[in-house]
């Protein structure tokens, strides 16, 4: 049976070695990804990652296919609302900051050129303090919220209650 005690240091360490030191800096991985503190990506115009993980504050994470990807929608004031749909339906609703500003060097976003061209390999919730230290320079992603639907009622009263600006 394995120790939860260990599992969560482990979990730990591993998210203080994945961290990046300044949310602001973009961070080289072996020439072929990069990241920023909200969000980890294919440096490739023509690279294309299979799937999208979700990293919790928690330590959890969740993968999604990228072929699972249908419609998304994004706000500035509401967030992004990504709809995954599988043997059941997921949405996954981001909140945050500056979720579509490029990065430094303008070749990426979170939004079109990354998730559109399914270049994100990972969206990260980032803690209060990696966020001021973040400001207004570049994205950030205070919450994901993931939630999973069997029926489209289910669905819609999810919608109205927890991000109302997705519903038509």
């Amino acid at each position: 049976m394995l120790d939860d005690n260990k599992h969560q240091e482990r979990l730990q360490r591993k998210s203080h070695a994945t961290a990046v030191s300044s949310p602001q800096q973009e961070v080289d991985v072996e020439g072929v990804e990069s990241s920023c503190g909200a969000f980890g990506y294919l440096r490739g115009l023509k690279d294309v990652s299979a799937s999208v993980e979700m990293r919790f504050r928690d330590g959890k994470s969740m993968w999604f296919p990228y072929s699972w990807l249908g419609n998304w929608q994004y706000s500035p004031s509401d967030g992004l609302l990504l709809k995954f749909t599988g043997d059941i339906v997921y949405l996954v609703h981001i909140q945050g900051s500056n979720i579509d500003r490029p990065l430094n060097d303008g070749s990426i976003n979170l939004t079109h050129a990354g998730l559109q061209r399914h270049r994100v390999l990972w969206l990260r919730e980032m803690t209060p303090d990696e966020v001021r230290q973040v400001g207004e320079t570049g994205p950030t992603i205070d919450s994901i919220e993931v939630a999973e639907f069997e029926s489209h009622s289910a669905l819609k009263a999810w919608l109205g209650k927890n991000a109302p600006a997705f519903v038509r």
